[in-house]
């Protein structure tokens, strides 16, 4: 049988021999530095519990938009591809959907990411296809019952030192407490603050969950000055529990000084179900201003995921509902947009602002510029639809020129996927080799120079940008 490509040495390595030597001694240096993951969506109580993973459909194929949404694209419905309590008939019959469409994912990252679990993760040597998916689902299932395939242990084996959870502000956060108490337990999970459906007035919850956060941590103030009051306590709250940021999945990064009393105004207007359409974006933009205050007064990292139109499609989310594969992005501006936030605290002594985009195009023209002028300011990496090879190196090419390595964030895998973490950092650290390869071969940074820049960028920026 030929060498899987996964298990080549040299994947995703430059094809050039020359340069693709300057960068495997590259990758060599770093393929073995621990994983540092400061934002992703793992739920907690799955490590703390050491929860058995489901089967191959339920963990690989079902909760994966990124897998369903092109399998659909091909003409399957979801409901073949969400499993038992969606109406497909059993997970096998799922996993047989999966197979049939496996050469769909030719060239794109999903397809790597899952190639290399298969091959790395799972000891899978035979290709999925339509023939051998009862054998591989066996396989996989064989692999989820041994009692050293677990969370637990996985998480050592995988070697992450670092893995942050993003949860809901009046979260208990009793799993992460639970682990960071636990002595036979040597990583560090570590809580993210996201008050998405708390700041947001269109969310269908919103006005429940302000109920909720006033009741729990408002002080006994009410109104907008309760509402302030709650969210500080409860990032306080999350700080006590080790937590280092405060995530904002936000439709764009507008921010908004508003004086106490118009903010207060427009407060009570949503919490009446009066307000328009414009004070629903000036009021997320007034509480991003509010949340990079906050930022500043307890030192949580701020990081801004904007710029994904959610739900597109509106039946599929009255079928299905939330992330399941029809978030499409959209053009952001962040020059005008952020400049509120910084004229006030782009300078502030120790605030770290991690800034984020599904749009190319701003990140030789607005983010690295920023990042470039900016203390506070920090490019994200490369998210979600740009999370892959050929992006990320269009990503590094458009923003090192003016901003140099220094004012990256490290690699964010961003992932519900457990299983999926190594095959991402070892994507990211193969992209970063090749591309600091490039400029070896050049003469445009010596050999000596790209050694410690590949051990900064993957282990010395992360720890840098996130406070670890």
């Amino acid at each position: 049988m030929s060498q899987s490509i996964a298990a080549n040495p040299d994947r995703l390595l430059p094809a050039d021999p020359g340069t693709r030597s300057i960068a495997r001694e590259l990758l060599q240096r770093v393929q073995d530095l621990p994983i540092i993951s400061p934002h992703g969506h793992v739920d907690a109580a799955v490590i703390e519990h050491n929860t058995p993973f489901p089967d191959p459909a339920a963990l690989l194929v079902s909760p994966d938009h990124y897998v369903t949404r092109l399998i659909h694209a091909s003409g399957v419905p979801l409901e073949r591809l969400r499993g038992p309590a969606a109406g497909a008939a059993d997970s096998r019959a799922v996993w047989h959907e999966f197979c049939k469409a496996w050469p769909l994912f030719e060239g794109t990252a999903s397809g790597y990411w899952l190639r290399t679990q298969f091959e790395s993760v799972f000891g899978l040597r035979q290709e999925i296809s339509a023939a051998s998916a009862d054998a591989s689902f066996d396989a996989i299932s064989a692999r989820l019952l041994e009692p050293g395939f677990r969370p637990r242990q996985l998480f050592k084996d995988f070697n992450i030192e670092v893995l942050a959870t993003t949860d809901d502000p009046l979260d208990s956060l009793a799993s992460h407490k639970a682990i960071a108490e636990d002595p036979t337990f040597h990583g560090r999970v570590l809580p993210t603050f996201r008050p998405d459906a708390y700041l947001n007035i269109a969310h269908p919850t919103w006005s429940a969950n302000v109920d909720r956060l006033i009741a729990a941590a408002g002080d006994g103030a009410t109104g907008y000055a309760g509402y302030i009051t709650a969210l500080e306590n409860r990032r306080r709250y999350f700080v006590d529990h080790g937590a280092v940021s405060a995530d904002h999945g936000v439709r764009t990064p507008a921010t908004l000084k508003l004086d106490a009393g118009d903010a207060a105004r427009l407060f009570d207007r949503a919490r009446s179900g009066q307000a328009t359409a414009q004070d629903r974006d000036d009021f997320e933009a007034h509480m991003m201003y509010q949340m990079g205050r906050m930022s500043v007064e307890d030192g949580l990292v701020m990081t801004i995921h904007p710029g994904s139109y959610r739900n597109h499609h509106e039946p599929t989310f009255n079928a299905h509902g939330a992330d399941t594969g029809h978030d499409i992005p959209f053009a952001v501006n962040y020059t005008e947009a952020i400049r509120p936030l910084l004229q006030d605290f782009g300078t502030a002594k120790d605030f770290h602002l991690v800034l984020f985009t599904l749009d190319e195009t701003v990140f030789s023209r607005e983010l690295a510029p920023l990042a470039g002028f900016y203390p506070s300011v920090y490019l994200g990496a490369p998210w979600w639809f740009l999370d892959a090879p050929d992006a990320m190196l269009r990503f590094r090419s458009a923003v090192t020129e003016t901003a140099g390595f220094s004012r990256s964030s490290g690699f964010i895998d961003d992932t519900r996927a457990f299983c999926s973490i190594p095959a991402r950092h070892d994507a990211s650290r193969r992209i970063e080799a090749s591309f600091l390869a490039r400029l070896v071969a050049e003469h445009r940074v010596s050999e000596d120079r790209a050694h410690e820049l590949i051990v900064d960028i993957v282990d010395g920026s992360p720890r840098r940008v996130f406070k670890l």
